[in-house]
């Protein structure tokens, strides 16, 4: 009887993230924006046929939109189907569109997405407000990263650690 109550149970839908902007930016706020999709897109992502690489967001005539975000077509939507590749219109406050603005405005900046979730039946997304990062950079979060993982992997081993 258990066994059918698991099955029942829907499953939450996948998180569409862009693991490779937090190695590529530095980001300074991140902001939570509705998205305007249309029916198709919504199944598409549900299934979570989406990616958020190379994918950008700009500011046009005072809103906000992502560009080059992919979302497969639905396998079994006929004419209705949309456009991989076309721009969405990200629904945020104008308070939050003109904080935006400023930033963008200043050199160096720009705006990525982070992650596609769904929140309360509602597709999210997480934009970030962001600056490039150098090389030495990168280099620094590769050293930092392998210094944890051969920490974790030393304790994980045995609970002496020599440092």
């Amino acid at each position: 009887m258990a066994k059918k109550k698991e099955d029942n149970q829907k499953k939450s839908p996948p998180k569409i993230e862009n693991r490779k902007a937090r190695h590529e930016f530095h980001i300074d706020e991140t902001y939570e924006a509705g998205i305007a999709l249309r029916g198709t897109e919504v199944k598409s992502i549900r299934a979570g046929k989406a990616s958020l690489q190379e994918s950008f967001a700009y500011m046009d005539r005072g809103e906000i939109w992502l560009k080059n975000m992919y979302i497969k077509p639905y396998e079994f939507g006929s004419y209705y189907n949309h456009d991989e590749r076309r721009d969405r219109k990200l629904l945020l406050k104008r308070k939050e569109i003109r904080e935006i603005d400023k930033h963008i405005n200043q050199r160096g900046y720009t705006l990525v997405p982070l992650k596609l979730y769904f929140k309360g039946g509602y597709a999210k997304i997480l934009i970030g407000l962001a600056r490039g990062k150098k090389q030495y950079d990168k280099r620094e979060d590769i050293k930092e990263k392998d210094v944890r993982r051969e920490l974790d992997r030393k304790i994980k081993g045995s609970y002496s650690v020599n440092l």
